[in-house]
């Protein structure tokens, strides 16, 4: 059965879960748009699919290797829940991760973090492509994971799963109702806290061969005073020129590869 509908109730929800973090909540999942990212899912996280007629049709025997059924809908109805302007005509429902700030730090049997231990923490991060783009960098930089604040944009937004480019299936996110806290406990594991901050010196002269954690900051106030304060050391990227400040997630790909070429 071919879906027609745009008042559909099954297509009403799937557009629910696209505009509404609230909604993706409540029900555990998210939304995967486009055939790259698709075919990166992990078929047990797959919760549903919606293809159109014409996708369908060309790529058969890719949807239906996932196991589950495919609702498939007209071009025009895929159209009208697709979050982007030129629809690839596949999504799916994917079951949200539970990372653990254990499962960001590493930690073995006995609760201790080694010293390939590499994390960025983020602090208020509010642009969708910024924090797609540091999660795709964090995974090719080989970090242990993403601690985030909770007055972050949403990891499970659509863009920001687009700009990870698959790395959202892959590394570990953990979400902090309190950052502050979740960092205290971070150190007391034994990992030095680095923040990115105007007022540090320059970070190619800082060893980051052992366990550790940079400070990410919002992108156009940076740290807060508070979290700036938990750091053991602040560094900043030396900059020429009149340029005051980097993206944010430039500042995580000049940082994280310095981390990889130290670690080799």
């Amino acid at each position: 059965m071919i879906i027609t509908s745009a008042s559909n109730e099954k297509i009403k929800e799937v557009k629910k879960l696209v505009k509404s973090s609230k909604e993706r909540y409540e029900q555990g999942v998210y939304i995967v748009e486009g055939i790259r990212m698709f075919k990166e899912i992990p078929n047990t996280s797959i919760v549903s699919i919606y293809v159109s007629e014409s996708f369908y049709k060309d790529n058969t025997e890719l949807v239906d290797g996932c196991g589950v059924e495919p609702c498939i809908v007209t071009d025009k109805v895929f159209g009208g829940i697709s979050d982007t302007g030129t629809p690839q005509g596949v999504m799916a429902l994917v079951k949200m991760n539970k990372w653990s700030l254990e499962d960001v730090l590493g930690e073995g049997k006995d609760n201790s973090v080694s010293d390939k231990t590499f994390l960025i923490i983020a602090e208020r991060l509010q642009d969708p492509g910024n924090l797609g783009t540091i999660m795709r960098t964090a995974e090719a930089a080989g970090a242990t994971g993403i601690v985030l604040s909770s007055d972050s944009v949403d990891v499970y937004n659509p863009k920001v799963v687009r700009s990870t480019m698959g790395s959202i299936f892959r590394v570990p996110v953990y979400v902090s109702e309190n950052l502050a806290a979740d960092i205290d406990v971070i150190k007391e594991k034994g990992v030095t806290i680095y923040g990115a901050h105007l007022k540090g010196r320059d970070f190619y002269e800082k060893d980051f061969t052992k366990s550790c954690a940079f400070l990410i900051g919002n992108e156009g106030k940076g740290l807060s005073e508070e979290i700036s304060g938990k750091a053991d050391d602040l560094l900043k990227i030396p900059m020429k020129g009149k340029v005051e400040s980097l993206n944010a997630a430039t500042s995580v790909a000049v940082i994280s590869y310095e981390v990889l070429r130290q670690r080799g």
